[in-house]
């Protein structure tokens, strides 16, 4: 029998680990099959963390015909969820899902958070994104972003925000534009979006920090006037409005998102599954149409690139949280 040639030989290596790849795919769909999905939500019923909860749990239970149920778990920011998750079996069967702030920011801005990002969750990938906007009330004398900068120069003091409360990603949004542009711009933190957009639709408060979903339709209407994106490209819901960059503020680039982490040592081939699983699952029309009725954009980052852009955003805000000297309430 002839020597296999080099050729050969590397033929048979990649033969023999494609088979591999497929054998340890094979193991971890039949893993992900055995047994029911528990999908947290860290956050009460009706908000976009429980809508990409349940998509992502539909999503599951059809593909590996198993129940899959959403445990939302609020309280204490987030944590009492996040915990839940942490102590969870690594099997690929319970996760998590979660705003950004709770893996960019709360590991900063709080002293003791109760959890390591890095130490006790794998990342799986992100969802899904939201636009964030700067918007103004329309008795407001500035048509954009560098009017309203000179405004707030020429009048110390008077001009204030709202943002859904201290330490979230909309007040850090805040609170960099101040950094970037020198505006003299006062933060008014509310408890959620709703009380905030409330005061700003009534004049109360002059300007809001908020995102696409919950501005969109007050735009629309001419209750509010949108001035930019805090996004690097415009949003296909909001076509002429700039984006900061655009409109004569670089270097900042920041969305809401919501990704899915799951207990730290979960099979790196249970991890992958999951990661092409949710890649499907959020790119199927059905899917994108929900999230289109919302203003929300399907945007999947997968694995170590996910945990890559948690590692970038966290280092974001740091300089931030301490600049403003933001403390939690």
């Amino acid at each position: 029998m002839k020597a296999p040639t080099l050729l050969g030989a590397a033929a048979l290596l990649a033969a023999a680990a494609c088979q591999s790849a497929l054998a340890q795919d094979a193991a971890a769909q039949q893993q992900l099959a055995a047994k029911p999905f528990t999908i947290v939500a860290p956050f009460p019923p009706g908000g976009p963390v429980d809508a990409l909860a349940r998509l992502l749990s539909t999503g599951l239970a059809e593909r590996y015909k198993q129940t899959s149920v959403v445990e939302n778990k609020p309280g204490a920011n987030g944590n009492i969820g996040i915990d839940m998750v942490k102590r969870a079996a690594p099997d690929g069967h319970t996760l998590l899902v979660v705003p950004q702030g709770n893996l960019t920011i709360n590991p900063t801005l709080l002293a003791r958070p109760g959890y390591s990002v890095e130490a006790d969750f794998a990342p799986v990938a992100s969802l899904a994104k939201a636009a964030n906007v700067i918007a103004v009330h329309p008795g407001v004398p500035a048509k954009t972003v560098q009017e309203l900068v000179a405004l707030s120069k020429a009048r110390p003091a008077t001009i204030s925000y709202a943002s859904p409360g201290v330490g979230s990603s909309l007040h850090l949004a805040g609170e960099l534009f101040k950094q970037q542009t020198g505006a003299d711009i006062l933060h008014v933190a509310y408890k959620g979006t709703a009380p905030g957009l409330n005061d700003v639709l009534g004049g109360t408060v002059p300007m809001i920090v908020g995102n696409v979903p919950a501005l969109l339709p007050h735009v629309q209407s001419g209750k509010l006037r949108a001035l930019a994106v805090t996004d690097p490209a415009r949003s296909k819901y909001l076509p002429d409005v700039p984006t900061l960059a655009q409109a004569g503020v670089p270097g900042i680039a920041i969305s809401s998102w919501y990704g899915v982490m799951a207990p730290r040592k979960t099979p790196p081939a249970v991890l992958k599954q999951l990661e092409k699983d949710i890649q499907e699952i959020f790119n199927t029309p059905a899917v994108v149409r929900q999230l289109d009725l919302q203003g929300i954009e399907p945007w999947v980052v997968t694995g170590s690139a996910f945990g890559e852009l948690i590692r970038k955003e966290t280092a974001t805000w740091v300089p931030v949280i301490k600049a403003a000297n933001v403390t939690p309430q």
